[in-house]
């Protein structure tokens, strides 16, 4: 061989010419990315800046509604059903609504009753279920989509779950010394594989077929069984970033704490001589206060009821109860349940009539028979002449406390709210006004196991401590170790209770109101009663249901100062509907054993006291219609215990009332009443008892002796002044009835604007308890005020102004009352829901479109009448808009705040702000200006724009109006709200900025009510609103925009929620609007943000601000058609060709230019960002996140690339893109994704290599000569433009495939999470998107671009990798961080700088799955949002699923970019170019063949390798010995598999393998050498080894070589069986070292020998020198590895100086003499046995300079390894 050819053999110098290296040059400058994409120029318009949309409307009606086939057509347009209408019933818990009759209701009541009834009114979105923000992508939903997956083989699951089987041991012991089987026994080989049993064959692998056969085929093999949808295989996005998710809120219900169930079960007493009734009631100590209402139960026996025979009418079922459930809003651990027990009226005081029950005991009866006769008879004489009313008897408390924490928790996870949802007083978070102690928390009184009790111990009842505060003061006593009470004789007794937590729906239940509570399966049951709660603090809730109770508490009585006989007082109540006897209502409620109603009720008596007190509690009905003459009437009565003669039962003496209006209020509180003498005189309940009545006498001189309480619950009466006043104004203005009486002014037209007016400003002043309770009343007051303005005197009278900031102020009152109860976004839930459910355009019947006004609402249909003078309505059009005459009188007097913004933001409305299309001459005037559609009425369209609020800037005409009177329509809430937010002066501004969600929220249901009644969906989205209104919305964004942008570092939390409020309104607005406009007014705000971004001293808060913006918007259900995925990408419109189209390179594949379309397509071109609007802004979001300059690259690059995620997550979920076509349409609006990772690729986080070490692919588009200069996908950068002519760009990035290996990398690096998502998304699209258009992408490409996709593909394979189950157990049960010991770090070290071979060895063993990332949270069992933080340990189930999920993920990963490579593949076959790019290609599959697959995926990934080197055999054969040998090392691992369909696949390569190499030359002397050194290499380094199954694909590899009938001619069978025998000997070999794999001497001894074996294969002894050298380093033995090297650098200079005559390397081995006395071994073989035309000799890399150096390097490593050693002992011993 010639000298020249010698070296070029053995360098292997790329022949790359000069034309060729300035042509790749050129390439590589306008391919390669830029340092900055923010100065792009090549995408026509820079990033920063926001293209122009397309019209979206105008876009759909160029294109005909089928030009989209099949599937498609969906994706054009919104389906037609899009929007839709629902009116939900409203939940109703009782079987009967309990509504008053329709009788005479005031407008008050009528407007209550008709709010909780009417259905809730809810616009649905049919498709919004479907958006991310709906229908989130959760790890429980993950979990859920992940049931069915197949289960993954693996190779190391395999080793791990096996053990050696007896036939290897068997094996190893025939196999002996190494002196007893000679390496010549080819007999004995031949017979031990001929008696194995092969593997199956693989049908037709023999047979001759054309490559695209072959393709087609292996494609439709790889389309089988494949995971439809790759991210549900990933984690779920982290739920930390999702801005977007929200949820409807839940519907408003009755409020209920927490609710104990308590059943009375039996009363006994010692002795039964009388009925004894019992209440039961609950106090808190803390607190004071009684915290519900009395439950009245009768435990008596029938034949002692019927005592009381005389006075008893036929009981309610209703008075039966023996069961109460009682709703406790704040537990607390100073609850009381306080049982009291009453008998009937008798002679004698407390005292004496419990001595009997005290002394006389069950046992005594004999004993005693004569008294408890008598007493019973006395009893029977009570019981019927007294049986009406009764006495105070005994009492006891029971600690509810005690009960919970001893009875315990049936479950300690159940230790929650309870049972039943909670309203919105469900405080989360405590609240400032949660005042409760940290014992509230630890009381529970919803989890707890039920408990009966028998309460034993009765206190006898003290007359002169009958009252509440005497009943805390016990209470607190009773809790005392030395409880006062306890020194006390008690009243024996049994009462059996059970208490329990209520069930969830519990039968048989009445209401407060007695009404049937579902489910009530019969009405003859025995009922529970539900009894109402007072709670102990403020609850904020809405009524949500009819309710009008009145309670009554008697406190004390003083007729001390009354003459005559009055000792025995009684208390007659009496509702009165007016003054004659007759009058009294059965409103009362009955307690036990009685009536459900009754006309009277009584106090309880204390025998012979004038001044008692009492503990009574009557409970009214409302009516619900209250007058001036309802009123209760309370009449004193002595009661007359002994029958005289001539004395009456009862004697009246005393009366006194109370009105139950006042000021058309009802009143309620506490009262001190005199009390009068004699019947009151005529019309005396027109009048208070203050008033002193003329002739009328009064107990004490008038003075106030009866002390009395009034609790209203009612959802009808406010019991607020400012309320009560409010909807008292409203009602008169409804009605029309003047004049009219409010308090002490009566009112007239003329002076009941003033008073609406006060009575809008005062609501702020409104107590929050009854705001909130009221809040739905309140809000659609006022919204009715702005909607339809009230008629007085002829006149309209306008609110809007004020109606508007009443209603900010209301708002913010009742988020500020419900602070602690709002969701993750700020929102407060009762706000929400009302928007939601409860809000209606007034006037209009959802079932009726534009439905007509009620008859009794006068609507403001006509303008002031002409009884004003004209000049008055002439300077009201000059200076104040129709929506708000009463911002001013004169455009001078608008507050400043009001002109900056009317100014600064061009509320024109004549002029469109946000684009000059949209003026009076603009191209798109006509469509917003003259449309009948334009608002709810056509008159609207030209009434308003002469006196809209830009009067304040131009002035109107000064012309009078016409003389009749101007008709104006109803007013649109939507248009006032937006007018009055856009003028609102800066305080009002402020409170409607904190809750602007709101108001958007109430605008847009407003819209699309007024769209959907008004039947107005089917006209065009252009001509539905005003354009008047689309300017209001345009200032109103840039306003709130603006607010944003200021705000975002003064007052973050601000700033976000109304960055937030304003992306879902805009998103909101695609649903109603003209889509093109919204899109101008998104783009409007992008520039706002880029405006402030120049001179941001932070701008990494305005751009998570725009991030989290651009992902609200893109969450839309329809963001795939707000996109156009239907229209194809056009050229630029602009006037002069994007850069990109005039500089672009020629492709690498093609002879022509690349196509622009094409391109534009797969780069964030400005057409691409144009057309596809949303997906443009997302990407683009993204791409300046990786942008190496951007500032917060950390935070940025996880919110982008968790943005992108979640979408295609959703997409992968979303039933509307299941069809494959529809999938791939979807897939290119992310197109340019795969551009954006491939130019991001340096920074991404190295899954493959350590820390700076991206070597994998560095020579992936060149030769394969290390470190000459020539790196990555083509010629060193610096170098390379010297050769072309030209200065190397200094902005020029280096790549993967551009720049050297230890190039530093510019720019922050991703994290391994974030990294890994990217990864996932690229896979994403490639999986998804069309073949045919990736094709003709790549064949676009330049090379340096291939090459780093190739990398990206690589760097996917690796990211993906399967971990193993040993893995997920050793993070679960370990700790988390990767750690290795001193051996693994040597094998590092030493495999780590040695040949491709051992590259691949070391990366296909087991590595940790992270990397050396530390913060990786895609890690399932290290992410906080996974699982609780202090789980370490997993349950076997979840780590099987988890290593099951991660099997499916790596397979499908790996799938998808086999697929990628087959489409480049078939993309290069006819380029020029195409060896460098199959080369990696082909490296690409080596790497994928050579880490962890799967079964399946090896089936695959060999049969791509088979078709791959059958088309391209060059690769192999011609020049490249490492691709060579690292296939044959990988096909001999998976030779050696214990998975069958692995072991078919890789014996059916190999042996295609051998014959191709055959065919070429009549020999395949390549392919020998490769795999006999791969399995030298293999048995020296690899731990778990089958030498059994190895065997067996040797077998099948033979009997492919013998049925192989196009070959038999040859001696090509007779070659593989020598080839067989050989490696079938190298296996023997294993065997014997595995038997001395714990003797470390004899393993040396025999690799020694085996080394020596080979002294006639160079490359066969190199190898078996570096398997020693490895091994004694893992021993420790440094200075015999190091000596282990220089034998292999001496074999290497041995042979370099046989081809080569350089005089600068070693002359052979004896330059290496004095290192190594035996060194000379390496000389043995002479020169005439060495063949080095031979193909296959000395072809590795090692046996060339660069490889002798790197020898040398190692051995000099090992040496100093030595060396440090030795030295610290020495340091040591100096030391000491």
């Amino acid at each position: 061989m010639a000298a020249a050819e010698r070296r070029a053999f053995a360098h292997k110098i790329n022949r790359t010419v000069a034309a060729e290296v300035r042509k790749q040059v050129s390439r590589e400058r306008s391919g390669s990315p830029h340092a900055s994409r923010r100065s792009s120029s090549s995408l026509g318009v820079p990033l920063t800046e926001v293209v122009e949309p397309l019209d979206f409307e105008e876009v759909l009606l160029s294109r005909p509604p089928d030009a989209e086939p099949g599937p498609l057509r969906d994706l054009v347009e919104f389906p037609a059903d899009d929007l839709e209408l629902l009116l939900q019933p409203r939940e109703c818990r009782t079987t009967e609504p309990g509504i008053p009759e329709d009788g005479k209701l005031d407008g008050q009541v009528r407007a209550a009753v008709e709010m909780y009834t009417e259905d809730w009114v809810i616009v649905h979105r049919r498709y919004q279920h479907l958006s991310p923000a709906y229908s989130p992508v959760t790890a429980e939903s993950q979990r859920e989509r992940q049931k069915g997956l197949s289960r993954q083989v693996f190779e190391q699951d395999v080793c791990v779950d096996e053990r050696p089987g007896a036939e290897d041991s068997e094996e190893a012991r025939r196999s002996g010394s190494p002196e007893d089987t000679p390496r010549s026994s080819c007999a004995s080989g031949i017979f031990d594989l001929r008696n194995l049993a092969a593997d199956a064959l693989l049908p037709a692998l023999l047979e001759r077929a054309a490559p695209e056969d072959v393709d087609r085929h292996n494609e439709a093999l790889r389309r089988q069984h494949r995971a439809p949808a790759l991210l549900t295989l990933y984690p779920a996005p982290d739920e930390d970033e999702a801005v977007e998710r929200c949820g409807r809120p839940e519907p408003p219900r009755e409020h209920f704490g927490q609710r104990l169930l308590v059943k009375c079960l039996s009363l006994k007493f010692e002795i039964e001589i009388e009925p004894i009734f019992g209440i039961l009631a609950l106090y808190d100590v803390r607190e004071k206060k009684k915290i519900s209402e009395n439950f009245y139960f009768d435990l008596n026996s029938d034949s002692t009821k019927g005592l009381l025979r005389a006075h008893g009418t036929h009981p309610a079922i209703s008075t039966l109860a023996r069961s109460a459930i009682f709703s406790v809003t704040y537990p607390s651990p100073d609850i009381f349940l306080v049982i009291k027990l009453e008998k009937i009226l008798q002679q004698g005081d407390i005292s004496e009539c419990c001595e009997p029950y005290m002394l006389m005991k069950e046992a005594d009866a004999a004993k005693n028979k004569e008294k408890l006769e008598k007493l019973r008879l006395a009893a029977e004489q009570f019981c019927t002449r007294l049986g009406r009313y009764r006495m105070p008897f005994a009492w006891t408390a029971v600690h509810l406390a005690n009960i919970v924490n001893s009875a315990g928790p049936p479950d300690r996870d159940s230790d929650s709210e309870g049972e039943r949802r909670p309203a919105w007083t469900d405080r989360r978070r405590r609240g400032p006004q949660d005042r409760a102690s940290s014992a509230d928390d630890t009381c529970s009184f919803s989890g707890f196991r039920p408990a009966t009790l028998t309460v034993t111990n009765f206190f006898k009842q003290e007359a002169e401590r009958l009252s509440d505060e005497d009943l805390f003061k016990f209470l607190a006593d009773m809790r005392r170790p030395s409880s006062l009470l306890r020194r006390l004789r008690p009243v024996t007794a049994q009462l059996k209770i059970d208490i329990s937590p209520a069930p969830e729906n519990p039968p048989f239940c009445l209401s407060p109101e007695l009404l049937h509570v579902k489910p009530y399966p019969d009405p003859r049951g025995r009922p529970t009663k539900e009894i109402l709660e007072f709670p102990a603090r403020e609850v904020y809730a809405p009524h949500t249901s009819y309710r009008n109770l009145l309670y009554v508490h008697p406190h004390s009585l003083n007729f001390s100062s009354r003459q005559g006989s009055v000792r025995n007082l009684a208390v007659r109540l009496q509702y009165m509907a007016g003054e004659g006897p007759s009058q009294a209502l059965p409103v009362i409620f009955g307690k036990s054993s009685c009536s459900e109603f009754t006309r009277e009720a009584y106090t309880a008596v204390v025998y012979h006291n004038k001044s008692p007190e009492f503990y009574e509690e009557f409970k009214l009905r409302l009516p619900a219609c209250v007058t001036e003459n309802h009123h209760l009437l309370f009449t004193f009565y002595h009661i007359s215990c002994q029958p005289r003669p001539g004395t009456a039962l009862e004697t009246p003496v005393g009366f006194t009332w109370i009105p139950l209006l006042q000021h058309g209020r009802l009143r309620t509180g506490p009262l001190c009443l005199p009390v009068a003498l004699e019947q009151p005189p005529p019309s005396y309940s027109m009048l208070t008892p203050d008033v002193a009545l003329p002739g009328t006498r009064w107990v004490d001189g008038h003075k106030g002796v009866f002390s009395v309480e009034l609790t209203a619950v009612s959802s009808v009466h406010p019991q607020d002044p400012h309320l009560d006043k409010f909807f008292t104004l409203v009602h008169v203005l409804e009605e029309g009835s003047f004049p009219f009486r409010l308090k002490d002014v009566v009112l007239s037209e003329g002076t009941v604007e003033q008073e609406l007016r006060a009575s809008l400003a005062s609501l702020r002043l409104a107590s929050p308890e009854p705001l909130v309770a009221f809040s739905h009343h309140v809000l659609d007051k006022l919204v009715q005020l702005v909607v339809r303005p009230p008629i007085i005197g002829g006149q309209m009278v306008n609110l809007g102004r004020g109606a508007f900031e009443a209603m900010a102020h209301v708002v913010s009152l009742v988020h500020r009352s419900l602070e602690s109860a709002q969701d993750a976004r700020g929102h407060c839930p009762l706000l929400a829901a009302y928007v939601h459910y409860a809000f209606r355009l007034p006037g209009t019947e959802p079932g009726l479109p534009g439905g007509a006004p009620p008859g009794t609402v006068q609507a403001a249909t006509m303008a002031r009448g002409s009884g004003r003078p004209p000049s008055l309505y002439l300077a009201r059009s000059k200076s104040i808009s129709s929506s708000n005459p009463d911002l001013a009188v004169a455009p001078g007097s608008v507050d400043d705040e009001v002109s900056r913004i009317l100014a600064s933001k061009g509320v024109d409305r004549s002029h469109s702000w946000v684009n000059s299309a949209y003026a009076p001459g603009g191209s798109k005037a006509v469509l917003r200006r003259a449309a009948p559609y334009c608002g709810a009425d056509p008159r609207q369209a030209t009434d308003r724009s002469s006196s809209r609020a830009s009067s304040y800037l131009e002035g109107a005409s000064s012309a009078p109006p016409a003389v009749q009177p101007r008709p104006t329509a109803q007013k649109l809430l939507h248009e006032e709200l937006a007018l009055q937010w856009v003028v609102s002066g800066s305080a009002v501004r402020e409170a409607v900025l904190q809750n602007a969600w709101f108001f958007f929220k109430l605008m847009v249901k407003s819209m699309a009510l007024h769209l959907l009644l008004g039947q107005r969906l089917d006209t065009p989205r252009k001509l539905r609103f005003p354009g008047r209104f689309l300017d209001d919305i345009s200032a109103l964004v840039g306003s709130v925009g603006l607010e944003v942008i200021t705000r975002a570092h003064k007052d973050a939390e601000l700033a976000e929620r109304l960055n937030a409020s304003l992306a879902f309104f805009l998103s909101d607005l695609l649903s109603l609007a003209d889509r093109g406009f919204v899109f101008s007014l998104v783009r409007a705000h992008y520039k706002q943000v880029a405006t402030r971004l120049q001179s941001a001293a932070n701008p990494t808060a305005l751009l998570t601000l725009r991030m989290d913006f651009t992902r609200i918007l893109c969450s839309h259900e329809h963001y795939v058609t707000l996109n156009l995925p239907c229209c194809p990408l056009s050229p630029p419109a602009s006037p002069s060709p994007s850069v990109s189209s005039t500089t672009s390179q020629s492709s690498t594949f093609s002879s022509q230019a690349p196509d622009p379309k094409l391109a534009s397509m797969f780069e964030l071109s400005g057409p691409f960002r144009q057309q596809h609007f949303l997906a443009g802004l997302l990407l683009t979001e993204l791409a300046l996140a990786l942008d190496p300059e951007a500032e917060g690259a950390s935070v940025l690059h996880k919110k982008a690339i968790s943005a992108v995620h979640s979408l295609l997550c959703s997409h992968d979920t979303d039933p509307r893109y299941t069809d494959a076509t529809v999938k791939a349409r979807v897939a290119e609006l992310y197109l340019p994704l795969l551009s954006l990772a491939r130019d991001t690729l340096p920074r991404l986080h190295d899954f493959a290599e350590g820390p700076g070490q991206r070597s994998r692919l560095a020579s992936l588009l060149d030769s394969d000569t290390d470190g000459e200069g020539d790196f990555g996908g083509s010629i060193n950068p610096s170098v390379a433009m010297a050769i072309a002519g030209g200065p190397l760009a200094p902005s020029s990035r280096p790549s993967i495939s551009q720049g050297p290996p230890t190039a530093p990398r510019s720019g922050c690096p991703l994290s391994a999470e974030s990294s890994r998502t990217l990864l996932a998304c690229v896979l994403w699209v490639l999986k998804n998107a069309e073949p045919a258009l990736l094709q003709r992408w790549a064949a676009d490409l330049a090379l340096p671009q291939l090459g780093r996709l190739l990398d990206l593909l690589y760097l996917c394979l690796a990211a993906f990798e399967y971990k193993g189950k040993k893995v997920f157990e050793r993070i679960s049960s370990l700790t988390f961080k990767k750690s290795l010991d001193m051996k693994a770090r040597l094998e590092e070290a030493i495999l780590g700088t040695i040949g491709a071979r051992q590259e691949m060895v070391r990366r296909s063993r087991e590595r940790s799955p992270f990397g050396n990332q530390e913060n990786v949270r895609w890690r399932k069992s290290v992410t906080h949002w996974r699982q609780p933080p202090d789980r370490v340990d997993k349950t076997k189930d979840e780590m099987e699923h988890e290593a099951l999920v991660d099997g499916n993920l790596a397979t499908e990963a790996s799938l998808v970019v086999l697929d990628t490579l087959e489409i480049i593949v078939q993309t290069v076959i006819l380029s020029e170019a195409r060896e460098s790019v199959l080369g990696a290609v082909l490296k690409v599959v080596l790497y994928s063949l050579g880490s962890a697959q799967s079964a399946v995926f090896l089936q695959h990934g060999l049969a791509t390798q088979r078709a791959l080197v059958s088309k391209f055999p060059e690769l192999l054969f011609e020049e490249d010995t490492e691709l060579c040998a690292d296939l044959c090392l990988r096909l001999l691992r998976h030779c050696g598999s214990r998975i069958s369909t692995i072991r078919v696949h890789a014996s059916a390569s190999l042996y295609l393998l051998m014959r191709q190499n055959f065919e070429i030359g009549n020999n395949f002397a390549r392919v020998k050498m490769q795999v006999t050194m791969s399995l030298s290499s293999l048995v020296g380094t690899t731990q778990n080894f089958s030498e059994e199954h190895l065997r067996r694909s040797l077998k099948t590899i033979l009997t492919y070589a013998e049925e192989d009938a196009g070959l038999r001619d040859s001696t090509f069978a007779e070659q593989v069986q020598d080839l067989m025998f050989n490696l079938h000997m190298i296996l023997t070999d294993t065997v014997k070292m595995k038997e001395h794999q714990e003797d470390p001497e004899m393993l040396m001894d025999l690799m020694y020998r085996i080394a020596r074996g080979y002294q006639g294969s160079p490359d066969l002894r190199l190898t078996w020198l570096q398997n020693m050298a490895g091994k004694h380093a893992e021993l420790g033995n440094h200075a015999e590895a190091a000596q282990c090297m220089v034998h292999a650098a001496a074999l290497v200079a041995e042979y370099l100086a046989l081809l080569e005559d350089s005089r600068h390397l070693p002359v052979g081995c004896v330059s290496f003499q004095n290192i190594s006395s035996n060194v000379l071994e390496e000389s043995a073989i002479s020169d005439d046995i060495l063949s080095p035309d031979e193909e296959g000799f000395c072809t590795g890399k090692h046996f060339t300079e660069l490889g002798l150096v790197a020898l040398l390097e190692q051995a000099a490593a090992h040496f100093t390894t030595v060396l440090k050693g030795a030295r610290q002992p020495a340091c040591r011993a100096e030391g000491n």
